[in-house]
């Protein structure tokens, strides 16, 4: 596989001819539970992710909706590549929208753009609680946490993550905070055997009283409480990594719609292929009037939008999952063979669900959102 710079200045050409290449290996990858390395060398060769830093930051300056859109098109050859790559996308939009509007975030933005750095989340396992501990000492913390779910810890940079910590008033904070994984304490456990997006490299990442310094604390908020920096956070992360999803349903559809061509006069082909182009259809105009709402970073962020973005994320992964689905049922026992793609992307696609917020939290989210608005 190529790991050199494409010479184009298009980046809608440049991510297909990308993209393309992520298709060789993605099945053995997918079979070998192996981080898709390759893939990540060829997208920093590309400088793939700096593409929302500012262009006078030294990045692509693309749009959001560029991104979730390039996103897609990965996730229809490789989804592992697709949303590992999303969560690093949703923390750079998360800073960028920051600078756009604080004025903050230009060193972190300017050091990605310049060393092509890879940011890992832990914010899904985290959520409101966090998990872990964190001792006060002189100049800072040490933490110690079991970080499931890393997507890309195999290759990260700088771990972005939480913990709760007691202060000296007896109050439980959750302390947000960057960790380079070069840091003293920080190891990566080889433990991500799963069913499917099996080369998104999500290992657990331990931190045994790594030291934090005072200055790395980058927010502190009352535990197991909503922050107003949900409302940012989930506002850029879910179209984004809602994007890998789209991508594969659509590569299902595409399969599904080549054995139809060639079926068609089987009775009950058209009728699943009609069913299946619906969910189809609910999911990609669902997904865009999610990253509609970022109205391209230059959102105000509330909690209604965010209960809005999560209620389509829930609609969004149900009707990519019944897409990919219905191609399976359309296509027939084939499917059923683990050299068929379709079976590889049924696999994938059953992550989507799994994302904050799972389906019934979501519910009862947006019902208390309504109520108290």
């Amino acid at each position: 596989m190529e790991t050199i710079a494409i010479d184009t200045p298009n980046w809608v050409e440049k991510t297909a001819h990308v993209a393309k290449t992520f298709t060789e290996n993605a099945a053995s990858q997918d079979t070998k539970g192996e981080f898709v390395y390759r893939n990540y060398d060829l997208l920093k060769a590309n400088e793939y992710f700096s593409l929302l830093v500012p262009k006078e930051l030294g990045g692509a300056g693309l749009k959001y909706s560029e991104v979730c859109n390039t996103i897609r098109t990965i996730g229809n050859h490789c989804g592992s590549t697709a949303l590992a790559f999303s969560m690093h996308q949703h923390l750079m939009a998360a800073t960028a929208w920051k600078y756009k509007h604080k004025g903050e975030g230009a060193p972190l933005l300017t050091n990605v753009a310049d060393n092509q750095l890879v940011l890992v989340s832990t914010g899904a396992r985290d959520w409101l609680g966090s998990n872990g501990s964190m001792e006060k000492v002189d100049g800072g913390y040490l933490v110690s946490a079991k970080k499931a779910f890393a997507s890309q810890s195999a290759v990260g940079d700088i771990l972005v993550t939480s913990a709760p910590y007691l202060n000296e008033k007896k109050q439980w904070k959750v302390l947000h905070f960057g960790v380079p994984f070069t840091s003293e304490g920080v190891s990566v456990l080889d433990n991500w055997d799963v069913m499917g997006m099996r080369a998104t490299g999500s290992q657990t990442v331990v931190l045994d009283n790594v030291y934090v310094p005072d200055s790395a604390i980058a927010l502190e908020r009352e535990k197991d409480e909503f922050h107003p920096v949900w409302n940012v956070v989930l506002t850029v992360a879910m179209p984004l990594i809602m994007s890998a999803y789209v991508g594969i349903a659509e590569r299902a559809r595409a399969i599904a719609l080549d054995h139809a061509s060639n079926t068609k006069d089987q009775g009950h082909v058209p009728y699943l292929l009609g069913k299946l182009n619906n969910a189809w259809m609910s999911a990609l105009i669902q997904w865009q009037s999610m990253y509609a709402r970022t109205n391209e970073l230059e959102f105000k962020p509330n909690k209604c939008v965010s209960a809005e973005i999560l209620s389509l994320k829930t609609n969004v992964a149900e009707a990519c999952r019944e897409s990919v689905a219905l191609a399976i049922e359309l296509v027939g026992g084939r499917s059923f063979y683990v050299k068929n793609e379709l079976e590889r992307l049924f696999r994938d696609v059953q992550a989507s669900q799994f994302h904050p917020l799972p389906k019934w939290e979501q519910y009862r989210f947006t019902a208390s959102t309504l109520i108290d608005h």
